[in-house]
Formats: C-alpha cells, sequence, structure tokens
C-alpha cells in the first residue's frame, strides 16, 4: 500500500511538484498525518502543478489498482474533496478498493450499483455533497470514484475534479489496454508453445510410423467418431496450432476451432465466394488467399464447402499442408455421407406424402411414418402453398420447408406441378406460416390454403381436395394473397370439386346467361362488373375504383344489367341469387378472376 511504496516513479513527480506534504520523512502524507495529528491536504487548486505532476504519476503506472489508489490518495488537489469509496470493473462486476471507508462501505457500494453505470448523487453523514463519478474510457465503464465535500464545490473546483476524474479515466483505459496486451502476449506465447509441443511429438511418430500416416489415421480416427465439422476442425487446430474453420460453399460459417474468431462472422457476399471457389477449384491442393490457406470439400467433384486455416504469419509448411488435405478428405466423406442421409430421408418423406395424397393401407403408412419419425397418429391438416413468380421445384419446396419448421409445424412435405403441399400434425397459425414464406422470399404474393382436421388416413386424399378448394377460392377473392382454412368458406363449401356442375352450370346460366351471351358478342364486361360490385358490398365509389371507370359509368352499366338480365338488384331474392350465381361463375366455373 501507499507506507510501503515510496520511492516509485509517481512518488518522485509528486514530491517535485509539491503533491506530496514536506512535512513528511519521505514525503508521504501517511509521515505528515503522524506529525501534525491530521491528514494532509495536498494544495490542489493552490497550485496547478500538482494536477499536472498527479497526472503523469498516473499515466506511468501500469497497474490499475495504484491508478485508482493514487486518484484517491489526491483527490484534495482538486477542492475540498475526500475520496469515499474507489470500484474497478472485472469479471464479475465493480470490485471496492481496500481504501473504501468502511463506516460507509454498504451504503454506499448499494448507491454505485444502483446507478448501473450512471453518475449520480450518493449521501454521506456528515457531508453535505456527494457524487459517484464513472471513470470511462473507449472500452466503456472502468470503474467508479466516490468523491464527497465539506461544502458545495466551486464551479472550478468541479471542473478540476472532471479533470482529475477523465485523466484518472484515461490512464485505467491505458492499463487496460496494456494488461490486454500482455494476456494476448500470454495466450500467444502459450499457443506457440503448444504448436512446439504437438510438433515434437509429430516429429516423434514421423520417426517411428511417418508423418503422413500418423495424420492419415488421426483423421480416419475423427471420421469414425461422428464428430462432425466440429471434430475436424479441433483435430486440424491441435495439429497445426492455426486457427481452423469450415464454411458452406455459400460462405456461411459452419464451425470454427481456435482463437480471434470474428465475432459476428462476416456475411457472405456470393459474387466474391463464386470467385474464390473457382480460383481455388483452378488449382492443385490448398490456395493462400489473403490470410488464409483453403482447400475445397469436393466429393466427386461437387463442392460443398471451405476448409480453411487462418494463417496470419505465414508459418504454414508442408506439414500444415499434408494435414489440411487429410482434413479436408476425412470431411468430404464425412458431408457426402451426411449429404445421402438428408437426401434419402427427404425422399422417405416425400413417397410417404405422396401415396398418403393418393391413398395408402393404414398398416404400411403407420409403419413408414414411424421410421422417418413422423407421428401418423395424430389428427392432420393439409395445407398447400403456391407463390406468384415461384416454380414449385426442390428449391422452393425446400423454402417452405424451412419456413414450416421456422414456425413450429411438424409436417411431411411433398410437391405437385403448381404448389407445395404440407401433412402437418396440427392446425397452422392463421398467419405465422404466411409471413414466414414471405420473408423467404421477399414477396407476399402467395397463397396458402388449409384443409379441416383429417382424423383418419383414408380421409386424408378428400381433405387434400379441401385445402386446393380454400387455395382456389382464396386466390379468386378480392384479397387474392394470404391464408384460407377450408372451415371458414362458408358458402364456398358446398361449391368445391366433387359436386354436379351440371347443375351449377344450369344455375348460372339461369341467372347470367343473358349477361354472358351480351359480353360475348360485344366484347363487354357485364359479369365482371357485377362481381365486382358484389366484392364491394355494392359501395359505388370502391366498385368504380376497383374497375377503374368513373361513377357516372358504373350507374350506367347497372341500369343496362337490370335491363339485359331482367333482374332487379334491389329484389332481395334477386340480389342473392345474382351473388351467389357470379361467384360460382368465378371460382367453379373459370370465369375471369
Amino acid at each position: 500500500m501507499a507506507g510501503s511504496r515510496t520511492h516509485g516513479p509517481y512518488h518522485r513527480h509528486l514530491n517535485r511538484a509539491g503533491i506530496l506534504s514536506r512535512g513528511s520523512a519521505r514525503g508521504h502524507p501517511t509521515a505528515a498525518r503522524r506529525q501534525t495529528g491530521r491528514p494532509a491536504r495536498p494544495p490542489a487548486a493552490h497550485d496547478p502543478r500538482g494536477l499536472v505532476a498527479l497526472s503523469r504519476a498516473l499515466f506511468d503506472t501500469p497497474d490499475e489498482d495504484e491508478i485508482l489508489r493514487l486518484a484517491m490518495d489526491h483527490i484534495a488537489a482538486a477542492g475540498p474533496y475526500r475520496a469515499e469509496a474507489g470500484y474497478l470493473r472485472s469479471d464479475d462486476g465493480l470490485v471496492p478498493s481496500p481504501r473504501n471507508r468502511q463506516p460507509h462501505a454498504v451504503t454506499v457500494g448499494r448507491r454505485v450499483r444502483e446507478l448501473a453505470g450512471q453518475d449520480g448523487s450518493v449521501t454521506v453523514a456528515g457531508r453535505p455533497w456527494g457524487r459517484a463519478l464513472g471513470l470511462r474510457g473507449p472500452g466503456g465503464l472502468h470503474g467508479y470514484l466516490v468523491v464527497t465535500s465539506r461544502s458545495r464545490p466551486t464551479q472550478a473546483e468541479r471542473s478540476l475534479l472532471a479533470l482529475l476524474v477523465r485523466h484518472t479515466a484515461a490512464a485505467l483505459s491505458v492499463a487496460f489496454a496494456h494488461r490486454h496486451q500482455r494476456e494476448d502476449a500470454l495466450e500467444l506465447r502459450r499457443l506457440r508453445e503448444e504448436r512446439a509441443a504437438l510438433q515434437r511429438q509429430l516429429i516423434s511418430v514421423v520417426a517411428e510410423l511417418g508423418y503422413e500416416r500418423a495424420v492419415h489415421a488421426l483423421m480416419a480416427d475423427v471420421a469414425a467418431s461422428g464428430g462432425g465439422d466440429e471434430a475436424v476442425t479441433r483435430a486440424l487446430h491441435g495439429l497445426t496450432g492455426l486457427p481452423a474453420l469450415v464454411e458452406d460453399r455459400f460462405g456461411r460459417l459452419r464451425s470454427w476451432t481456435g482463437p480471434s474468431r470474428p465475432i459476428p462472422y462476416p456475411e457472405p457476399d456470393p459474387v466474391r465466394q463464386d470467385e474464390m471457389l473457382h480460383a481455388v477449384a483452378r488449382e492443385t491442393g490448398p490456395v493462400r488467399i489473403r490470410d488464409r490457406l483453403i482447400t475445397l470439400i469436393r466429393p466427386h467433384g461437387e463442392i460443398l464447402g471451405v476448409l480453411a486455416l487462418v494463417d496470419a504469419r505465414d508459418e504454414a509448411d508442408e506439414h500444415t499442408v499434408l494435414a489440411l488435405e487429410h482434413a479436408a478428405a476425412s470431411l468430404a466423406l464425412e458431408m457426402a455421407h451426411l449429404r445421402n442421409l438428408a437426401e434419402t430421408e427427404l425422399r422417405l418423406h416425400r413417397e410417404l406424402a405422396d401415396d398418403l395424397l393418393a391413398g395408402t393401407d393404414e398398416p404400411s403408412a403407420y409403419a413408414r411414418s414411424e421410421a422417418v419419425g413422423h407421428d401418423l397418429h395424430r389428427s392432420h391438416y393439409i395445407v398447400v402453398v403456391q407463390w406468384s413468380n415461384w416454380t414449385p421445384d426442390d428449391s422452393f419446396a425446400q423454402t417452405v420447408g424451412r419456413a414450416a419448421s421456422a414456425v413450429g409445424m411438424r409436417s411431411l412435405l411433398t410437391r405437385r406441378s403448381d404448389h407445395v403441399v404440407l401433412i402437418a400434425d396440427e392446425r397452422p397459425h392463421a398467419r405465422a406460416l404466411y409471413e414466414a414464406l414471405a420473408r423467404e422470399t421477399g414477396t407476399r404474393s402467395g397463397t396458402i390454403g388449409v384443409s379441416a382436421p383429417s382424423d383418419s388416413l383414408d380421409d386424408i386424399p378428400h381433405h387434400y381436395e379441401e385445402a386446393q378448394r380454400a387455395l382456389d377460392v382464396r386466390r379468386h377473392s378480392r384479397e387474392r394473397y394470404g391464408t384460407t382454412f377450408f372451415d371458414e368458406l362458408g358458402l364456398y363449401r358446398i361449391l368445391g370439386p366433387g359436386n354436379d356442375y351440371r347443375e351449377l352450370e344450369t344455375f348460372v346460366d339461369e341467372w347470367l346467361g343473358q349477361l354472358i351471351d351480351y359480353d360475348s358478342r360485344h366484347r363487354a364486361a357485364m359479369v365482371e362488373t357485377l362481381s365486382r360490385y358484389f366484392d364491394c358490398g355494392g359501395n359505388y365509389d370502391e366498385t368504380a375504383d376497383s374497375l377503374a371507370i368513373h361513377r357516372s359509368t358504373l350507374r350506367y352499366r347497372l341500369q343496362r344489367i337490370r335491363d339485359i338480365s331482367g333482374h332487379d338488384l334491389a329484389n332481395v331474392e334477386d340480389r342473392l341469387n345474382l351473388q351467389v350465381a357470379t361467384r360460382v361463375w368465378k371460382i367453379v366455373l373459370g370465369g375471369p378472376g
């Protein structure tokens, strides 16, 4: 503590500047207190050189505890102040200084924690004025200095106190930076020593079996362990002492072992990633690109990912290259195996889904569902997904699968010529899947139809038709995009596939036949105008806007519709039958939508 360190560089600064009491035999304020019977009062505001010397002493001191002690010992150099407490930041929070005044330690400590990094007032008995002042630097909060005064400080004294706090915080920033540098240097030394030890061990193995054979055996063991990417990068880092990483072919990080991992990992640039893959593919063996030694994971010629070592100091030798090549070969086998498993599982899921939609025997379906980990004993909903400008190929099917998984849907998935089908084991949320797909595809122009619940496997084909019906109704409605449930269709449920189309055609011809003939002869749009009028609830302005015509034109058309059809829109029965007829014409018989 202070009494045992009287010859350091900061004491020489303080003695020369007059901060330390000249009454002390060694220039220390503790000795001054023993001679006079009261604490020595540094001359602070009376001698600005004292603060200059204190600043120098703070920056000359490499230890954070010593910097805080100096600031607390000489806080009176800035005015009528007394240092009540000091705190330094650590991994466990704020650590109090041993020099904190014990009678107030608990109260002051509680108040400092309440401030949560902000400056604030502090109450100490017998001291009218008190503040907790944060010691902040570029890295954030370094600690606190709790200061009280026997009287309210003047503006000049407050400025001097703020200056001392800033200098203390700056000195702490430098000390913390130096400590981190020392820790990094120690870690680097440890890694180099560990690498040297591993290399010595490998040299011994080379003497007995040969380096290549040893590395091959190690990677074979890693592959057999089933540890995947992480096991390979861990082994490669252990062999080379360099950070090892695996990226997928799109540049997204899969595994990193070793120091200096970027957080967050940089988002890949697709163009640069493709350029890098082509550059590495043209060469034989690993390729250096900036600070990385890169090789491709390429079983059977298909690029599945990238294995790399971060070699900023260009330390890689032939042993490093050999280890990287063996690791890439081992990982290629592992990734190819995992991909084959995923493709097989996907194929089994699709085959089961296809059979369920077409109709299959229950014992076989239950046995196959157990094999792929899906419970068919629960009620299921059939979900049909169609997205504008998206072809329902494997890529879109995978997109639907990701979106369904993201919202917690457990399902079997397959695809048809114009849509993707999910057989889900619970009722989907009304908006969740649609919103997830809108994010995945970048467009909201999609439609989803959901069937009523199916409690029997035999009913799944019928419920598949319901889901398609719900999708068709949604696509032909005013709001084409979104999710529609079959059990919410109301009247449209009786207009679905399987009903007698001849009866429907007769009904439409009875109520709309003359209008349809008129439209055909005159290339007019009377039936469409009537349909839009009903869709808009009979609102003239909204109907005119949707048809992009003037209100007077709409009024003329509606009058012509009455004249041509002989049906009165003011009559309740006529109006109902005309509205149903326009819906059947549009949705069931395929009129313009």
